[in-house]
């Protein structure tokens, strides 16, 4: 029972952008040096979200065949977008990491996202763009944000307990062993935001999806609900994608004869 949205115009986002204008003399102000920064992401949020909204409108009105081909291409576009992006956010890297990172946020996101489309939801085909973007675009965010700290986690505490991992499979402990509590603190890492998150969430804001909703004329309760389902596939989401990408990290760090390649772990420029 959506009722009608309030449309915005050209000039009703202007005077919103000029608000950064706030954000730049605060930059100025204390010397921040962030104004050029704040610059370009305001230019960049513009021409992003526009672009995204002129390809979803091309989206939705599309038909058959190339309906599919284009939402499964852009899931994938998103799906590398995002590994690029959680790799950047790393502090230390080794060989392999940008495949691990893609791989870890495609197979948590897109197993996630299919379970939110297919099992809760069950949308309809004819609005399967509508509902899929969106859902699947969100637990990638937030994945992307789990696996970017765990990673980091990860490769931070390899590199300060080196000494002690090396001594314990050198009197005997296995691979697992020797790496079990970096991969627990990496893993526990990139789950505490979203489990922080959920703790507040509804008490200290309304989070974007029920905002979304409530704008558009939702129900209160039923905005609730998809929120809540939200929560929980991004919980999902982020812990399966930073579980996968620390033991797919593991694996390449550590070999079959249980030693530590600490050479390969380096700090990324």
């Amino acid at each position: 029972m959506p009722a009608d949205y309030i449309a915005l115009s050209w000039w009703q986002l202007a005077l919103a952008a000029s608000l950064m204008v706030v954000s730049a003399g605060v930059s100025l102000a204390l010397r921040l040096g962030l104004h050029w920064r704040l610059t370009l992401a305001t230019t960049r949020t513009i021409a992003q979200l526009l672009l995204l909204g002129l390809v979803l409108g091309w989206i939705f009105e599309a038909t058959g065949t190339l309906y599919v081909v284009a939402v499964v291409l852009l899931l994938l576009v998103m799906t590398l977008v995002a590994g690029v992006a959680a790799v950047r956010r790393t502090e230390r890297g080794y060989p392999g990491l940008l495949l691990d990172s893609i791989l870890a946020i495609w197979a948590s996101g897109w197993m996630v996202g299919a379970v939110a489309v297919y099992g809760v939801v069950q949308v309809p085909g004819e609005m399967f763009a509508q509902y899929a973007i969106p859902l699947v675009g969100m637990i990638l965010h937030n994945t992307l944000n789990g696996i970017s700290l765990g990673m980091d986690r990860f490769g931070a505490e390899l590199t300060a307990r080196r000494d002690e991992v090396e001594t314990l499979l050198a009197l005997g402990a296995t691979r697992w062993e020797a790496a079990q509590e970096p991969i627990r603190q990496a893993v526990r890492t990139g789950m505490i935001p979203t489990i922080n998150t959920m703790m507040v969430v509804g008490i200290v804001s309304i989070p974007g999806m029920m905002t979304g909703q409530l704008l558009a004329g939702v129900e209160p309760v039923q905005a609730a609900f998809y929120q809540m389902a939200i929560m929980f596939f991004i919980a999902a989401g982020a812990s399966l994608g930073t579980m996968a990408v620390t033991l797919l990290g593991y694996r390449r760090l550590f070999t079959a004869d249980h030693q530590f390649l600490a050479a390969r772990l380096r700090k990324r420029e």
